[in-house]
C-alpha cells in the first residue's frame, strides 16, 4: 500500500471528472478536510480508514472510526471527521452524474447506492473481502492517476464492482437493500430533491415529477421519516446555505441569489424559520467555532 502514496492522486482541475480519489495522507498535506468542503454540495463520499483511530460527528451524532471502516457522506451533509496522525486509507468522492454514463444498470446501481448512505453512517469491511476491496481501490487509484484513454469508462466499471462488493457486506443493514412501494417513492423524491432543490421548493413541483398528488407525497414522506415532503424541501435549501456560509466567504445575497431567493428579506425570514437562527448570527456562530478550532 505505501507505495501508492507516491501517485499523483489529485486532478489538475477539480471539475473536470465527476469522480476522484485521494489517499489519507493528501488530506493530512493539505492541512484541512475543508479542502474538499466545495465537493459536499452535490458529492457523495467514502472514506475508507484502512489503518488510525479517529471519530466523526454526523448531524450532532457522534462515533469513533477503526481500522478497515467506511464512513459514507451524503451530498449537503454537515458531518466533521478527523482522524489520527499517519492514518492510512482513501476518500472517494463522486457525483450521481458520474453514474449515469451510459449503463443501463445505473438507476438500480444509484437507487441502492443512495438507500445504503441513507440508513447508515457507515460499516465496517469483512476480513474475508478486505484484499478485493483494497485491490479495486489500487486500481482506481491508478487508474485516476493517469489521465489515459477511455478514463472515465474504466473508473466507472472498477467503482461500480467495488459497490457490488460493498452491497456484500455483513454490517449493511438489509433494508437499504429491500424496499417498498413508499420507500421507493421516497428515494425517488429525495434524488429529485437533490437535483433540484435550488430550482423547485415546492411539493407540487416533485409531486407532478412522481405521478401522485402533493397530499399524497405528504403524507408518504411524513409516514416513513416522521415529517412532510415541504418541511424535507426547506431544510435541504436550508442546509446548502449553511454549508455554502461555512465553506465559503460568499455574502447572503450571494447564497440567496444562487439558492432562487431575489428578495433578501425573504430569504431572511426563511432563513431563521427553518434554522432558528438568522444568518447574521449563524456567521458569527460558525467564525467563533473556527477560532476555538
Amino acid at each position: 500500500m505505501k507505495q501508492l502514496h507516491n501517485l499523483q492522486l489529485s486532478s489538475t482541475d477539480p471539475k473536470d471528472l465527476p469522480f476522484d480519489i485521494h489517499t489519507i495522507s493528501w488530506l493530512e498535506e493539505n492541512h484541512s478536510y475543508k479542502n474538499f468542503g466545495y465537493k459536499l454540495n452535490d458529492h457523495f463520499m467514502i472514506v475508507w480508514v484502512m489503518k488510525g483511530p479517529g471519530n466523526y460527528c454526523a448531524n450532532g451524532q457522534k462515533g469513533t472510526l477503526a481500522n478497515n471502516y467506511l464512513l459514507f457522506l451524503k451530498p449537503g451533509e454537515f458531518k466533521n471527521f478527523k482522524l489520527a496522525k499517519g492514518s492510512d486509507g482513501y476518500l472517494v468522492s463522486f457525483s450521481s452524474s458520474f453514474l449515469d454514463l451510459a449503463d443501463n444498470d445505473t438507476e438500480s446501481i444509484f437507487k441502492n447506492l443512495y438507500r445504503l448512505f441513507a440508513y447508515t453512517n457507515g460499516i465496517n469491511i469483512s476480513c474475508e473481502m478486505l484484499n478485493d476491496m483494497q485491490n479495486i481501490v489500487i486500481m482506481m487509484a491508478r487508474e485516476f492517476a493517469m489521465h489515459n484513454l477511455y478514463r472515465s469508462e474504466i473508473l466507472k466499471r472498477y467503482f461500480n464492482i467495488f459497490l457490488l462488493y460493498l452491497s456484500r457486506q455483513p454490517d449493511v443493514p438489509a433494508q437499504s437493500f429491500r424496499q417498498s412501494r413508499n420507500e421507493e417513492l421516497l428515494n425517488n423524491f429525495t434524488s429529485l430533491l437533490e437535483r433540484n432543490f435550488r430550482t423547485q421548493k415546492m411539493v407540487v413541483d416533485y409531486a407532478a415529477q412522481l405521478a401522485v398528488t402533493p397530499n399524497y407525497l405528504n403524507e408518504v414522506i411524513k409516514k416513513i421519516t416522521g415529517w412532510s415532503a415541504g418541511h424535507h424541501i426547506r431544510q435541504r435549501v436550508a442546509l446548502e446555505a449553511k454549508r455554502q456560509a461555512v465553506y465559503s466567504n460568499a455574502c447572503m445575497k450571494s447564497i440567496a441569489y444562487n439558492l432562487g431567493f431575489f428578495d433578501m428579506a425573504h430569504f431572511s425570514k426563511f432563513f431563521k424559520n427553518t434554522t432558528g437562527m438568522n444568518f447574521t448570527d449563524f456567521k458569527k456562530k460558525d467564525m467563533v467555532l473556527q477560532s476555538v478550532a
